[in-house]
């Protein structure tokens, strides 16, 4: 039997499948932008062994972490199934789960709201009610295109994405904050959140922007990007009702394992925990 080629051709014909399978922009994007760093790295071979992936995979944890590497090699682990060469496939890096989130990357509720002062006082009005959005409903940034006139007319939203749908209720007061800002921009339907040309934000911009804030707002450039605010808005959502199944629901997470990551406490709580046992003598 011929054994595939795997080449720039073969991953053309694999964005392709990813599109048929229903795949987001986003992960096309990623998955393709992987497989092409390792088809870089080999440039003009055609013979893979399974060798040759052991060793990408060990430079890859000498490049990047864990984390990082690992979504790597899913997206290359995928291109090898579709391209039928199972024999390429590598097992992912095995990580213990922290129990506790780095309190250097936390963003809490006082910068959040310096963050979104910050915006406001750079005339940043678009960028501030973003940043409340995202945070005041536990939306992804991509998710914001979802929030149009018609759907703060109603107050809730209707996200689909990643082959399942699910609702989003606005609270009341951003939902009259964002009709009043589409009433002056003169945005009379679609998406709220849009470029001088109508378009939907594009999330890299929203990162630059956020970024921006951090010294007139004095918050670490490590806490400043658009998930953290999602975090924010997850553990504060569980701290004040406890309940990490409907709390699951309202991110969109398929798996209750996930929510807890957000729901876990920082290393300092963890450390404050310890030290409040007293079990020194």
């Amino acid at each position: 039997m011929e054994i595939p080629v795997l080449n720039e051709g073969q991953l053309d014909r694999f964005k392709l499948h990813l599109i048929e399978e229903e795949r987001s922009p986003n992960t096309i994007e990623k998955y393709s932008r992987d497989v092409r760093a390792l088809l870089a790295n080999f440039p003009g071979e055609v013979g893979f062994t399974k060798e040759m992936i052991l060793d990408y995979k060990q430079c890859l944890l000498e490049k990047y972490k864990t984390t990082s590497v690992n979504s790597m090699l899913v997206a290359i682990n995928q291109f090898f199934r579709f391209c039928k060469r199972e024999d390429l496939r590598v097992k992912l890096v095995k990580v213990q789960r922290s129990t506790f989130r780095e309190h250097r990357r936390e963003l809490s509720l006082v910068e959040y709201k310096r963050l979104v002062r910050a915006a406001q006082l750079k005339k940043k009005e678009r960028l501030s009610l973003l940043i409340q959005a995202i945070c005041s409903t536990g939306i992804r940034v991509s998710e914001h295109r979802f929030i149009t006139v018609e759907s703060l007319r109603k107050g809730v939203v209707r996200i689909v994405g990643k082959g399942k749908e699910r609702t989003v209720f606005l609270p009341d007061k951003l939902r009259k904050m964002l009709l009043d800002y589409c009433r002056r921009k003169g945005i009379s339907s679609g998406p709220v959140f849009v470029t001088r040309y109508g378009n939907p934000l594009n999330r890299c911009n929203i990162w630059a922007e956020m970024k921006a804030l951090c010294a007139s707002a004095g918050v670490e450039s490590t806490k400043c990007f658009p998930h953290n605010l999602r975090h924010l808005f997850a553990l504060s959502y569980y701290r004040l009702e406890k309940d990490v199944v409907r709390l699951a629901d309202i991110l969109g997470h398929a798996s209750i394992e996930t929510t807890r990551i957000y729901t876990s406490t920082t290393d300092t709580e963890c450390r404050r925990s310890l030290e409040r046992l007293s079990l020194l003598a």
